[in-house]
């Protein structure tokens, strides 16, 4: 797919078809970032794939390709999930959110986004996102949590560079 294409596509605007043309190939159609978008293309593909390769929203980060480390986490319906082990055709009709997705309308960080700069909570960036929102899942659920419901809610992302102290201070002040 030109990138020109997957531009309008994750703009919402053309359901212009993915270049993938197999026997497989469906439209899907997806809310991403609450954009609506068409996927053409097989539904058996890894929706970290597809958001990446197809819709380039290249915040969507992947270490494992089987959910163990989490940089792939996105919202499905406001839960955090590893986008490499969904199919696209599971996510049809569902609100996936990214990370390109969690900044205001103005392209303004958020009010996490802002604590994550203001405590260095970043360095290498290859968990960042999934960390971000993963803490957005837990603050929806608990507005105000402890510094263990910030770990426990933290635990399904792997960072190899902060010792997550930082991470869980910014998560704590953004509540």
């Amino acid at each position: 797919m030109k990138a020109e294409d997957a531009r309008t596509l994750a703009d919402g605007t053309n359901s212009s078809s993915n270049s993938n043309s197999n026997a497989h190939a469906h439209a899907i159609e997806l809310r991403v970032n609450d954009r609506v978008v068409c996927y053409n293309g097989d539904p058996s593909k890894r929706l970290s794939e597809c958001l990446r390769d197809d819709l380039l929203l290249t915040g969507t980060k992947v270490g494992c390709h089987a959910g163990d480390c989490g940089a792939c986490t996105v919202l499905l319906d406001g839960e955090q999930y590893c986008s490499c082990l969904l199919a696209v055709g599971q996510c049809a009709a569902r609100s996936i959110t990214t990370v390109e997705g969690l900044a205001d309308a103005a392209g303004q960080p958020n009010r996490l986004q802002q604590a994550f700069i203001e405590h260095g909570a970043a360095q290498c960036g290859i968990c960042t996102p999934a960390m971000l929102l993963a803490a957005t899942d837990l603050l929806q659920r608990h507005p105000q949590p402890t510094e263990q419901q910030v770990c426990d809610g933290l635990g399904g992302v792997l960072c190899r560079c902060t010792g997550y102290q930082k991470i869980v201070e910014a998560v704590l002040d953004a509540a």
